[in-house]
């Protein structure tokens, strides 16, 4: 299984659809709003989103939508990132609901080799976040230093920090 990839392997106009998908639960927008100190009665009380929103029910956190798709793209695209260097937009589009299941993809929109480390480059994508039924909820763009063919042969291959198990 592949996780991440290098600066080399990266070409503009690539799509990445992330897989599995991720079904939302209560329990989930509940603990990222704990964890995150996020209070909002929207998010939280069933019985004021029923009797004063819009939607009539508990919606989920925008920023754990985010938090999810960034986490799916991780396998695809920044698993082998030296940083995450911008999160140049994030926009929620519609909201997310208990129950929901969310889907993700990312385009990649450009690529930079590093002005001042040959070893590295800077990819441009842009995330897209989509319900069960089509649904586009969240997008974001992102800018990844990822480490060139080379980076990773000179630190010892893919995995260089993988302990060996098991006996000799």
């Amino acid at each position: 299984m592949q996780f991440g990839r290098t600066y080399e392997e990266f070409s503009v106009g690539d799509v990445y659809r992330h897989w599995p998908g991720k079904t939302v639960t209560e329990y989930d927008d509940h603990l990222f709003c704990l964890l995150t100190m996020n209070h909002h009665p929207l998010h939280l009380d069933a019985n004021y989103a029923e009797k004063t929103t819009d939607f009539g029910k508990n919606v989920v956190v925008g920023n754990y939508i985010y938090s999810l798709l960034l986490g799916m793209s991780v396998p695809d695209v920044s698993g082998k990132a030296i940083a995450n260097l911008e999160i140049e937009s994030l926009r929620h589009v519609a909201p997310t609901f208990h129950g929901d299941t969310i889907y993700g993809e990312t385009t990649v929109l450009g690529k930079t080799p590093s002005k001042s480390k040959p070893d590295r480059g800077v990819v441009h994508v842009e995330t897209k976040g989509y319900k069960q039924d089509g649904t586009l909820v969240c997008v974001f763009r992102r800018k990844v230093m990822v480490p060139t063919a080379m980076y990773i042969k000179e630190r010892g291959g893919e995995q260089p920090g993988r302990p060996q198990l098991g006996e000799d």
